[in-house]
């Protein structure tokens, strides 16, 4: 996995067992992390700004650095190590790209010892996050090493296209060679923020085919579920509203068809949940851990780093599902099934799995065995369609709108044609009643009214019974059949000649 999948569980119960990784302790791995990104930031700052060329992303810069210092190094108490830093223009462009200055870099990485995080997956890779939460720095295998190098023209490409996207966020590539073994490392932003707990955590990849978390990871205090689990718990998906959804989808959409054209697949959406409401609960049994680092604050806002600004960009909130919680931390809004708040954090990851021969092998092999369709590893473009055919039939849903009955759909007629034709009325009803008063005072006939022939012009014609009967003003606006009954201001609808239609305190 390429996050904190586990939202802070920093190998709890297990302090004073310190992990190895290719016989190389932890520490050693997070010292060696500091003091090689440290320098060569730092180097990197004389170089100046210029545009990326093709031969940047296969530059490899490399420096030794001595237990006992040199000139260009500090000393340290870590075994000697030399540390090699790839395509150190191409990513300080991608941290450009994203907002991320120099000094902030720097001071998120090499300010405070990195935090240490439990692995859930099966590659058996370190997980360190910054003390700020801004960066993940994950221990890669040589292959996705060799992989994301031959990526980054592409993937510079897409990011120039598309900065809207779900994909992760490559800061960097560096390995640690020491003692004959290579330890390589990427650096990434942070999908999941350890200051907003994550009620649930899952990482689903669109197969059915043994994904459910095992026992061992259910244990955890913050376990990482899968596809199974999923549809058990959350059965009837999640809820947005319609901008939301079309945003997420489209961004979903775009960044899979890129992966299906690197040849990528075998990758998860690892999707964090928040529930609003039981955060409420909780608040007075926060511990230090769950507490925004309050240096997060002071420092430059990460651009693209949120997964709301991921799908729409910085600036542009939600619909309006959830308006009286300001401080977000970047979630995307969302409601339950049950009608509960939330707050979605969620990022691709694993993309550095290519459909090689292996891979290839291995998804023969299992479709043998079980049904092809349903195993994780696939060809590239079924992989993607089966991807997104999960997320928006099985995960994310789009909240109707209800419809209105037939009654309410009267009412609402009615009261939008009075809202929008009172002006009219009411300067009509004056005109009407002075030529009513003139009628009546001129002494005309109305038994000549009555003998009139009411077939040939309907629209035109009131009885001299319907006249007497009611003082009040009834006016025929021409082309909508509107009513007006100046004694009780009653605005209504009628299909029929106003000869034929009886207003509405004539039928009372």
């Amino acid at each position: 996995m390429s996050s904190a999948a586990e939202n802070g569980d920093a190998a709890s119960g297990k302090q004073n067992e310190e992990k190895t990784y290719k016989k190389t302790a932890s520490s050693a791995i997070k010292g060696a992390i500091q003091l090689g990104i440290g320098y060569t930031v730092g180097n990197l700052t004389s170089k100046p700004d210029r545009d990326v060329l093709m031969q940047d992303f296969y530059v490899v810069e490399s420096v030794f650095l001595p237990s006992e210092g040199s000139n260009l190094t500090p000393a340290h108490h870590y075994p000697d190590f030399r540390f090699k830093t790839y395509a150190p223009l191409a990513f300080r462009y991608f941290r450009e790209l994203f907002g991320i200055k120099p000094d902030d870099y720097l001071y998120s990485i090499c300010s405070e010892p990195l935090i240490e995080l439990s692995n859930p997956g099966a590659s058996g890779s370190l997980f360190f996050v910054t003390s700020d939460d801004e960066f993940i720095i994950k221990t890669v295998q040589h292959k996705e090493a060799e992989f994301l190098q031959k990526l980054l023209p592409g993937y510079y490409m897409n990011l120039n296209q598309n900065p809207r996207t779900l994909l992760p966020k490559f800061y960097g590539l560096y390995c640690m060679q020491s003692g004959g073994i290579n330890i390589r490392i990427v650096v990434m932003n942070n999908v999941l923020p350890r200051s907003m707990r994550m009620h649930f955590t899952y990482d689903l990849k669109g197969s059915t085919y043994k994904r459910r978390a095992s026992r061992k990871e259910r244990e955890k205090s913050n376990p990482t579920f899968k596809d199974l689990d999923f549809l058990q718990d959350m059965h009837e998906g999640l809820y947005f509203d319609t901008e939301t959804y079309n945003a997420l989808m489209k961004t979903l959409q775009r960044d899979c068809r890129v992966l299906e054209s690197f040849k990528i697949m075998d990758y998860s959406l690892l999707l964090g949940i928040h529930i609003l409401d039981h955060s409420l609960k909780e608040k007075e049994e926060e511990n230090p851990q769950n507490v925004p680092d309050a240096k997060r604050s002071g420092m430059q806002k990460v651009l693209y780093s949120t997964a709301m600004e991921s799908i729409q960009g910085p600036g542009k909130p939600g619909d309006g599902i959830i308006t009286e919680n300001p401080d977000t931390m970047g979630g995307i809004p969302a409601k339950s099934h049950k009608g509960e708040k939330l707050l979605l954090f969620m990022g691709i990851i694993d993309i550095l799995q290519s459909y090689r021969l292996m891979k290839k092998l291995e998804h023969s092999w299992k479709a043998l065995v079980y049904d092809g369709d349903t195993v994780s590893v696939h060809r590239p473009s079924f992989y993607a369609d089966r991807f997104l055919k999960f997320m928006n039939s099985r995960v994310f849903k789009k909240i109707q709108a209800l419809k209105a009955s037939p009654s309410k759909k009267r009412c609402n007629s009615i009261a939008a044609l009075k809202a929008t034709s009172q002006e009219i009325v009411s300067s009509i009803s004056q005109e009407w009643k002075g030529e009513k008063r003139d009628l009546l005072t001129e002494g005309q006939s109305f038994s000549s009214l009555d003998e009139e022939d009411t077939s040939s012009d309907p629209d035109i014609v009131i009885s001299t019974k319907e006249l007497m009967k009611c003082a009040c003003c009834c006016l025929w606006l021409d082309g909508c059949s509107l009513w007006h009954c100046g004694s009780c201001d009653f605005l209504f609808l009628s299909t029929s000649a106003p000869a034929l239609s009886l207003p509405h305190c004539w039928s009372s």
